[in-house]
């Protein structure tokens, strides 16, 4: 933590760790697929970030897309992934978990909760999909988790700032993350009273590649293009971090 706030860059590849990290992020959420909202990263990439990187590294654990309703050979994986993470370097990780009827899944996240210890656990923004936030914070606060990623049960944090104020003030570690952007982070920070924030701070690049086959794409139509890369920022990170510092 720096002047009083820190700011967390999610990431999924070595050169967005490294961009994070050079532009300021005082820690790294690694995640694969994060046009799905992050996944579980290979144990390659987790290795080859920590050694190219100082900042902490908190691990996504998160076997798919879509809800966080998981089945028992789920479960069996995430207890695998964890393991894994925390052998190869991990400084923290990062899950969550839901009941069917819109609730933490106190049981699950409390047997994945012993498998994380010692390492500190971020409960994700599967908390924006939960029935009732107010008493899912308590449970999570009764639980263990040290901190809440959320957008406040809306689109983005900015739309979902009054909530997110309302929950800050019942825990210090609530830090907004979704949409933030240099237009908007001044007033999410101002309107939250957060002492952290998560971003991507990303930036399309395109590819190296010369030769280009325009009639096959790799995933569904909604994924990202073949021939355009997204990666953090340098620029984009030190510019949320200047006005964090000017802020906080």
């Amino acid at each position: 933590m720096d002047d009083g706030f820190l700011m967390e860059v999610c990431v999924d590849s070595v050169e967005s760790a490294v961009n994070a990290e050079r532009g300021g992020a005082g820690r790294i959420e690694l995640c694969a697929g994060l046009v799905e909202g992050g996944t579980t990263p290979s144990m390659g990439l987790l290795q080859v970030v920590k050694q190219c990187v100082r900042v902490p590294v908190f691990v996504m654990i998160r076997p798919r897309g879509g809800d966080f309703l998981y089945s028992d050979r789920e479960v069996e994986v995430m207890k695998a992934d964890i393991r894994l993470a925390k052998l190869h370097g991990a400084d923290g990780l990062v899950f969550g978990a839901l009941t069917e009827d819109g609730r933490i899944d106190t049981e699950l996240c409390t047997a994945l909760l012993a498998v994380c210890r010692p390492l500190p656990v971020t409960f994700h923004r599967a908390f924006d999909m939960v029935h009732d936030p107010l008493v899912a914070l308590e449970t999570l606060i009764s639980l263990g988790f040290e901190r809440v990623l959320t957008s406040g049960c809306d689109s983005s944090a900015l739309e979902g700032l009054s909530l997110i104020k309302r929950l800050a003030e019942q825990v210090s570690l609530f830090p907004p993350g979704g949409g933030i952007t240099e237009r908007n982070l001044q007033r999410i920070l101002e309107g939250s009273t957060a002492s952290e924030f998560h971003c991507s701070a990303r930036s399309a690049r395109d590819s190296g590649m010369k030769f280009r086959n325009p009639n096959v794409a790799m995933g569904a139509s909604f994924s990202a293009p073949e021939y355009s890369i997204k990666v953090a920022d340098v620029a984009k990170v030190r510019t949320l971090n200047a006005i964090a510092k000017n802020i906080l």
